[in-house]
């Protein structure tokens, strides 16, 4: 579904992504991790073409993203829901899923009612605006937002940050369900535990590198790739 192959990005003079390859199958969960200020959520913005690339090449289904605009990205089929939520403080719950609902690729998976069923408290919450939403509210409103756009491809960065354990654990029973639908997910996250329970595989980046990859059964039994790079 998605190819990246030798992703390389700078911040002006400096360079911080070196050669990234990785993959993401049809209904996979891929996982980026790593310290912070490594190099995921770059990685990330390079993909959604919200920053740009100098060299490498991430494809989709067949389609070059490099140096598309995001728009066309999005409509592509890759639905982001970014670092901090970034709900529309001044519409309400109804109107921030509505503007980005779409049905580019058939008959609409996600609807309204559908991420109403999926997130009970956003259906209590629908006339209320973002801004008045709790932290756990919000992070749900993002994720129904991305999922409005009907993406082949959904991306979290950092979705469970910040959120008390109880609503963590929902944001990832949903991810869990999403998963057992057949979506392909790409995650970026901290919370390892979690993270070897759903994901198919994992990509390890320290300081614009990828320095390994592998299965979570082989992510969990290798300690010492733990403690190199994803300890604190």
């Amino acid at each position: 579904m998605l190819s990246v192959d030798r992703l390389a990005v700078s911040y002006g003079p400096a360079q911080v992504l070196f050669d990234i390859c990785f993959s993401v199958g049809t209904g996979e969960v891929v996982t980026l991790i790593g310290r912070n200020g490594m190099g995921k959520t770059t990685t990330i913005f390079a993909l959604m073409g919200l920053l740009p690339a100098h060299g490498g090449t991430a494809v989709f289904e067949g389609l070059p993203l490099i140096g598309l605009p995001p728009f066309r990205i999005a409509q592509a089929g890759l639905g982001l829901v970014p670092e901090g939520r970034q709900v529309f403080p001044t519409l309400t719950t109804e109107e921030n899923l509505i503007a980005t609902s779409a049905s580019r690729f058939g008959a609409a998976r996600w609807t309204l009612d559908r991420v109403y069923n999926f997130f009970p408290t956003l259906a209590e919450r629908r006339n209320h605006m973002g801004n008045e939403l709790s932290g756990g509210e919000q992070q749900m409103l993002a994720i129904g937002r991305a999922l409005m756009t009907n993406p082949k491809l959904l991306i979290l960065d950092e979705a469970t940050e910040g959120l008390a354990p109880k609503i963590r654990a929902e944001i990832w029973q949903c991810l869990t369900w999403l998963k057992q639908e057949g979506q392909a997910i790409l995650i970026v996250d901290k919370h390892l535990d979690a993270l070897l329970r759903i994901a198919d595989r994992h990509v390890v980046i320290e300081k614009g590198h990828v320095v390994w990859t592998g299965s979570s059964d082989a992510l969990a039994a290798d300690q010492i790739v733990r403690q190199r790079y994803l300890q604190v």
